[in-house]
């Protein structure tokens, strides 16, 4: 590999270098030890992000709890970007600037669209406001293709979820065998974009959250062990 401190190669490609000689996968590190790398080089961070693109993973705390504010994961490399011809973004590749990170939360309507909640909002149960984010999601088309789509998350839901898929010809097949009932009541959620979870519902919620034993104590109180 070429040296990270080669100035002849662009600054994405000498980020990946850095990130793979200095850094080292799996491994944390800073904006401040970034931006002391590359001193007097601008954009760096964007650049940094760029890499995304090209398959690179780089989790920050959106992505990963366990990190601080302050830092980020250099968690695997992708393409090999400093080799000629593999820095071209690929086709399809959504960049998401701040025109379209607004477009996306407008058309999410301000919420998280995996749990509903809204930004500066708590968890139940907890003090943790949410934080909203725009994720890249895969989604099967009903032609069996695949496409990558912007979707609006909250942090929470982003760690979860990170690996996972939207199949649309599932969700298009279950709602054609609804009958006639069912598909009124699923229009209505749908034209208000929400739903209403019933008593029962937010109970058994809270039950599926409790802890192993305290699980076993609810069931006991229920007469079910």
């Amino acid at each position: 590999m070429p040296s990270w401190q080669d100035a002849g190669l662009g600054t994405m490609k000498r980020v990946a270098l850095w990130l793979v000689s200095d850094v080292g996968e799996g491994s944390t590190f800073t904006k401040e030890e970034l931006r002391a790398a590359f001193p007097g080089v601008s954009q760096v961070d964007r650049r940094m992000r760029d890499l995304r693109d090209f398959g690179w993973r780089i989790d920050t705390n959106r992505e990963d709890a366990g990190l601080d504010s302050h830092e980020q994961r250099f968690v695997k490399p992708g393409d090999p970007v400093w080799e000629p011809g593999r820095a071209t973004r690929k086709a399809g590749t959504i960049a998401i600037g701040a025109a379209r990170r607004r477009e996306v939360l407008a058309r999410d309507g301000y919420m998280c669209r995996s749990c509903g909640i809204a930004p500066g909002e708590t968890y139940a149960g907890t003090y943790e406001a949410a934080q909203l984010d725009i994720a890249r999601r895969e989604v099967v088309k009903p032609d069996g293709t695949k496409a990558t789509e912007l979707v609006t998350e909250c942090k929470r839901c982003r760690v979860g979820g990170r690996s996972l898929a939207a199949d649309l010809d599932k969700v298009l097949t279950a709602a054609a065998a609804l009958d006639s009932a069912e598909r009124g009541v699923l229009s209505d959620w749908v034209a208000a974009d929400r739903r209403e979870f019933s008593r029962l519902e937010r109970i058994w919620s809270d039950y599926r959250s409790l802890p192993e034993e305290s699980r076993t104590q609810f069931r006991a109180e229920l007469g079910l062990d």
